[in-house]
């Protein structure tokens, strides 16, 4: 933890032997003037919304084979989970490495900068990118793609839009409780899982009594939750809430966090259709808990308080189409393995469409 941008900077002594990735936006709030001849890429000149196989090929094709020792990433999980592709010693065509034609070798030191409270990605081993040739995101987990260093500095996190706060600390919190709730989770996992819901809900009731700006004095406890969540996922995974929003965010550029609330509700209700019973009753009480509310109601009330942080849409409101879904419900049942296998309980074609139909007409 590294309190402001100045400490930061102090600690690092960024040079021209360093590739940077920052946005034009945070390069003016926070890094104008101080980035020392470095190599400064905004990923934002290769291609808009959420990152694809297009904008890295881009990248790579404006670097033209330049040579650099540290990889800098300072930013959101867009901007984090590009940035790791290229501390390898090889990336592209970046389709062949997601697919795993050939192996990920790292070859540069890798620092990673959230200045956001949603990725988690600084401590993870995993790059989501949406590739276009497959009509999907797909997640990259590799220890290759592990940050030597993960740095906080809250300041980082000042000044950001409402939306893209609320999309991304929502993020987090949904990291936190699909990670409580998947089979791979260890009592280590639990107990980040735990300690990110906690202070990410505390925020959100502050923010929900005293408005937005009350959100000022929580940035290092929501930056911190955020990277409690990103070692929890990291270990037990996410599961179907991110699997269905693959899609959304692929084909109508919905920001991810979004993306995951709008699926948050209606998948943790049809696992409880399912089965209740273990962790998924376990996380029903600690959320009733914190919202001082009965086990009946603390989903509603959860997804209320949700909504006053990002109010979200159905999928209509995003310019679905009906007829999109079994298109989304094949793209998942078909290429989300990795995260469907980490689901509370087994959800079938059949569930997954039927989710995708709740959520046409319903936000």
């Amino acid at each position: 933890m590294l309190p402001t941008v100045e400490d930061f900077l102090k600690e690092f002594q960024l040079s021209s032997s360093d590739l940077v990735f920052a946005s034009s936006g945070t390069q003016k709030r926070h890094l104008a003037g101080k980035l020392s001849g470095a190599t400064v890429i905004d990923y934002r000149a290769y291609g808009q919304g959420e990152p694809t196989d297009l904008m890295v090929e881009g990248i790579v094709k404006a670097l033209g084979g330049k040579t650099y020792d540290r990889v800098f990433a300072i930013g959101g999980g867009t901007i984090l989970d590009v940035a790791k592709l290229f501390a390898l010693e090889k990336l592209s065509p970046v389709t062949d490495l997601y697919q795993k034609k050939f192996p990920a070798k790292k070859a540069h030191k890798l620092i990673l900068v959230p200045t956001t409270c949603g990725t988690g990605s600084e401590v993870t081993n995993i790059s989501i990118l949406e590739l276009t040739k497959l009509g999907t995101k797909m997640g990259l987990a590799d220890a290759a793609l592990y940050a030597d260093q993960a740095v906080l500095v809250p300041e980082f996190l000042k000044g950001l839009p409402d939306r893209v706060f609320g999309a991304s600390a929502i993020d987090a919190l949904i990291h936190s409780v699909e990670s409580y709730t998947s089979p791979k989770s260890t009592p280590f996992s639990r107990t980040f899982s735990r300690r990110a819901m906690d202070a990410i809900i505390e925020g959100f009731l502050a923010i929900q009594k005293d408005g937005l700006p009350a959100r000022e004095a929580y940035l290092e406890k929501f930056l911190i939750a955020s990277t409690y969540a990103g070692v929890a996922f990291g270990n037990a995974g996410c599961a179907a809430v991110h699997a269905l929003s693959y899609p959304l965010g692929a084909a109508q550029h919905v920001p991810h966090g979004e993306s995951n609330a709008v699926m948050f509700a209606a998948v943790y209700e049809a696992y409880k259709n399912k089965r209740y019973d273990g962790y998924l009753e376990k996380l029903t009480l600690h959320i009733a808990n914190l919202l001082r509310t009965t086990e009946d109601e603390a989903f509603p009330k959860l997804m209320a308080l949700l909504d006053e942080i990002l109010p979200k849409k159905p999928l209509k409101g995003y310019g679905v189409k009906e007829a999109d879904l079994k298109d989304y419900t094949d793209i998942v049942m078909t290429k989300q393995g990795r995260l469907m296998a980490n689901n509370y309980v087994e959800l079938t074609e059949s569930d997954v469409m039927g989710i995708y139909q709740k959520l046409y007409n319903q936000a």
